[in-house]
């Protein structure tokens, strides 16, 4: 398992998980730049991704949906806000109903993502800072940081190859 560490922070309203890969720090970038990438580990096993829409630069957002066991396929949308490759990458994060617009009353997060080299091997942090407790707790009782660790998880077999 890749995930080497995941901190709650309650106070901060946030939620840091880190995994370490044996790969360049470029080489780890390509798997946010890549919409293809991406949705081969974006959501954990059970629940793929497919991004509908990449546009992967500041202002530009993404649109996607993940497709449980069941068949239901919830929406979700990305705002990138700062993209400095390959080191840093900011966005906010939401839910999309059916459409693919904001549900609104389910808020937003920033995730912030940050990538560096360290002893050969690629140390990458995403850190969701929530709105409120109250959306953090939502978020953590639906499974995000299971979920984000399976997700994140899957990231060696596509490093690989």
């Amino acid at each position: 398992m890749t995930v080497t560490s995941s901190i709650k922070s309650p106070e901060a309203l946030t939620l840091a998980i880190t995994a370490e890969f044996p790969a360049a720090v470029e080489r780890v970038w390509q798997i946010w730049e890549d919409p293809r990438q991406l949705e081969r580990w974006w959501g954990p096993p059970t629940y793929p991704a497919t991004f509908e829409d990449y546009d992967f630069r500041p202002g530009g957002e993404a649109a996607y949906y993940m497709t449980g066991p069941d068949g239901s396929q919830p929406r979700g949308w990305w705002e990138f806000t700062a993209i400095d490759g390959p080191t840093r990458l900011e966005l906010n994060d939401g839910f999309a109903d059916d459409d693919g617009n904001r549900i609104a009353d389910m808020g937003q997060a920033l995730m912030a993502v940050s990538i560096a080299g360290e002893g050969g091997r690629t140390v990458m942090t995403i850190t969701t800072t929530f709105e409120s407790t109250e959306q953090m707790e939502k978020m953590l009782a639906m499974g995000m940081e299971e979920g984000m660790g399976l997700a994140m998880g899957q990231i060696d077999a596509i490093l690989a190859e």
